[in-house]
């Protein structure tokens, strides 16, 4: 992506009825849909079908098939309720005939209400950091053909900077925790729901990775397969995607070949914007 109007792009979704629409998809260098692209195109979808005065709060997704870039996507999205302060949506995307993404959001009036918590992790600040990209550079000359992957492969749109070592260089064992810095590198304009729909594309990077950390020294005498399995977002407050904010990673578990992860995100000021939880196949295979 050169600019986040192709972002932009990617997610606003063409109508086709009252429930249906229908998206393009973000041209991956690994050919296959971007689990964060069917998030936050299934959120927009969802978007539509509610009143203006209401924000969602939280999201539920399972990735049931691999998507091709090359064909279209298209998204039903089922009313499953609408009170008089919260509204319920159900979202499938469907490919070729099958189902490869199923959703569930929940919308929810402003409300005021009690107030607390946890603290953003004392870290240093992302003035004082490099990006993932410029921690890469060596590469370039060592393993260029690497190198260029990740070229390929990087939201340019947005910068990310790494507390420690960039996750996709690490190589050593290490607990599995990360803090990653994040923001849109361009002023984004809109209302506030764009901003929640670019966090929901985001915000399927560096999680899974992260479960992967404690096995780092074994993992890289093979090739390993990684898919997201499910995805949850909660939206705690407002923020702004295109100031800075710190994704705070921690893997609890990983067993028979899954790996679990959830994270805090952050704003600088320090309020406590939103909350991830995932779940990815992480499957080690001999070339």
């Amino acid at each position: 992506m050169k600019s986040y109007q192709d972002l932009i792009d990617i997610i606003t979704l063409k109508k086709l009825s009252s429930n249906t629409f229908l998206g393009k998809n973000y041209p991956t260098a690994w050919k296959r849909v971007f689990g964060g692209q069917l998030v936050s195109q299934s959120l927009f979808a969802a978007y539509e079908t509610v009143a203006k005065h209401l924000q969602v709060h939280s999201l539920h997704g399972f990735f049931v098939n691999g998507g091709s870039i090359d064909t279209p996507i298209t998204y039903k999205v089922k009313n499953l309720r609408d009170s008089r302060n919260f509204s319920y949506r159900s979202v499938s995307a469907h490919q070729n005939n099958e189902t490869i993404f199923t959703s569930n959001f929940s919308f929810h009036k402003h409300e005021t209400g009690v107030h607390h918590q946890i603290e953003l992790p004392n870290v240093l600040t992302p003035d004082l950091l490099l990006t993932d990209l410029q921690q890469a550079k060596p590469l370039e000359k060592i393993h260029p053909h690497r190198y260029h992957r990740l070229i390929k492969m990087h939201p340019h749109i947005f910068e990310f900077r790494p507390v420690g070592k960039a996750l996709f260089l690490e190589t050593s064992k290490s607990a599995p925790k990360a803090h990653v810095w994040f923001r849109l590198k361009h002023e984004l304009s809109t209302p506030f729901s764009m901003h929640q729909l670019f966090l929901a594309f985001v915000s399927d990077y560096h999680l899974l990775l992260t479960t992967t950390l404690p096995h780092r020294e074994s993992l890289r005498v093979f090739r390993t397969f990684y898919a997201t399995l499910d995805h949850s977002i909660w939206f705690h407050r407002r923020f702004r995607i295109d100031q800075w904010s710190l994704l705070d990673i921690e893997s609890p578990t990983a067993s028979h070949g899954r790996g679990f992860v959830r994270a805090h995100v952050f704003a600088q000021n320090g309020e406590l914007i939103a909350s991830l939880a995932q779940e990815g196949l992480i499957r080690p295979y001999k070339p």
